[in-house]
C-alpha cells in the first residue's frame, strides 16, 4: 500500500510517499480501506517531535489521526463490524497512520459512519468531535443554561464544539475574525468577539466553562472570565499532574509535567477556579453518539478544503498556516 511517512523528527519535515506492506491485523482489529483522512494541527506537532515525551513514535512512522473508509477484513474476535461496513475513527495513540491506503484499528476505536454525510465530511469529524465531547460532556459536564467560552470558533475543534455546546443548551461565546462572524453564529455562537479588535477579558465574566486552545497569555486571561469554581479545560497545554497519572508516566516525567503546569495551576487556585488539561483519547462508543447527532441534523461537518492524496504535504502546510475554517481533508480512495 501507499502511505506518507515521517523519516525523522524535524520541524516542517517533508513527508515521504512510500510503498509499505499491508498493516498487520490483531484478533480485535478491523482492516479499513481509507476513503478520506482528516488533517490536524496534531499531525504537524507529532511530526515535529513536540509530543515525543507523551507519544514516542519511532521513525519511520505513518502520520494521520482521522479516517473514514470501508471495512475490508475483520479479526476473529470482532463482533461489531463486518466486511463492507462504512466506518470512521480516530485510531488510538501508538496505532495512528491514516495518511495511507489502509489501516488496521481496534474495533473499540471505530464507529459507524453517519449515513447522511460523505466520506470526506466523515473524515473531518473524529478527532475534533471526540475532543469537544470529552471536554464539554465528559469533563465539563455542560448543562442547559451554563455559560461556555469556546476559543477560536472557526477552527476545527471550535466549529464542532460550538454546535455541541448549543445542542446541550449552553449560552455560547467565542472568538474569531470579522470575516467568520456569520459562520460561527450559524453554528450556535450567541456572543462573538473579534479577537483582532476586542479583548475578550473585558467583555466576558461569570462563565462556567472555558475551552482553551490558544497560548499561555490567553490562558491566564481566560481563567479570569470564570465564575468561582468555574473550570478551564485546555487542549493546547500545559499538561497537568492528573494527565501524567492517567498516562502511567514514570516519576521523572510526572515531575516534568508538574513543573510545566505549575504556573497555570497556581494562578487558577489564586482565582478560586479550576484548571484541567485534556488530551483526547480514542473512543468508538462516544463516536457512535456523535454519529447520532450528525444523522439527526444537530451537528454538521464544516470542511474548508479537500486535497488529493498525493498533495498530503500541501494539506498539512495549509493547516499549519492557521487560516482554515473548519477542517481540511485528504481524499485517499474514490
Amino acid at each position: 500500500m501507499k502511505a506518507f511517512v515521517v523519516d525523522k523528527y524535524k520541524k516542517k519535515a517533508a513527508l515521504r510517499l512510500a510503498n509499505l506492506p499491508e498493516p498487520e491485523m490483531r484478533d480485535d482489529d478491523v482492516l479499513v480501506q481509507v476513503g478520506a483522512s482528516g488533517v490536524n494541527v496534531l499531525d504537524s506537532k507529532v511530526r515535529d517531535g513536540e509530543f515525543k515525551l507523551i507519544l514516542p513514535y519511532r521513525p519511520p512512522f505513518i502520520l494521520g489521526h482521522d479516517v473514514a473508509g470501508i471495512v475490508v477484513r475483520v479479526g476473529r474476535n470482532v463482533r461489531r463490524f463486518k466486511v463492507g461496513d462504512e466506518v470512521y475513527s480516530r485510531p488510538r495513540d501508538h496505532r495512528v497512520g491514516t495518511f495511507a491506503e489502509s489501516i488496521s484499528m481496534n474495533e473499540m476505536d471505530v464507529a459507524p459512519k453517519p449515513k447522511n454525510i460523505s466520506m470526506e465530511e466523515a473524515a473531518s469529524i473524529p478527532l475534533v468531535g471526540l475532543t469537544a465531547w470529552q471536554a464539554l460532556v465528559e469533563l465539563g459536564k455542560l448543562k442547559p443554561g451554563h455559560k461556555v467560552f469556546i476559543q477560536a470558533g472557526s477552527g476545527g475543534v471550535g466549529t464542532f464544539a460550538l454546535q455541541l455546546a448549543k445542542h446541550l443548551g449552553a449560552v455560547v461565546a467565542t472568538t474569531t475574525s470579522a470575516k467568520n462572524v456569520e459562520l460561527v453564529k450559524s453554528l450556535g455562537a450567541d456572543l462573538v468577539i473579534d479577537y483582532k479588535t476586542q479583548d475578550f477579558e473585558k467583555i466576558l465574566s461569570g462563565y462556567d466553562l472555558v475551552l482553551h486552545s490558544q497560548d499561555a497569555k490567553a490562558l491566564e486571561k481566560s481563567l479570569r472570565v470564570l465564575k468561582p469554581d468555574g473550570l478551564l479545560i485546555s487542549i493546547s497545554g500545559p499538561p497537568d499532574p492528573e494527565f501524567a497519572k492517567k498516562q502511567g508516566m514514570n516519576f521523572f516525567l510526572k515531575l516534568v509535567i508538574r513543573l510545566l503546569s505549575r504556573a497555570a495551576r497556581k494562578k487558577a487556585r489564586s482565582l478560586g477556579v479550576r484548571f484541567s488539561f485534556l488530551f483526547m483519547r480514542a473512543q468508538g462508543r462516544q463516536l457512535s453518539e456523535i454519529t447520532s447527532l450528525i444523522e439527526s441534523g444537530a451537528i454538521r461537518p464544516v470542511v474548508d478544503k479537500v486535497f488529493p492524496f498525493e498533495k498530503t504535504g500541501d494539506a498539512l502546510a495549509y493547516v499549519e498556516a492557521g487560516r482554515a475554517k473548519g477542517k481540511v481533508v485528504i481524499t485517499v480512495a474514490d
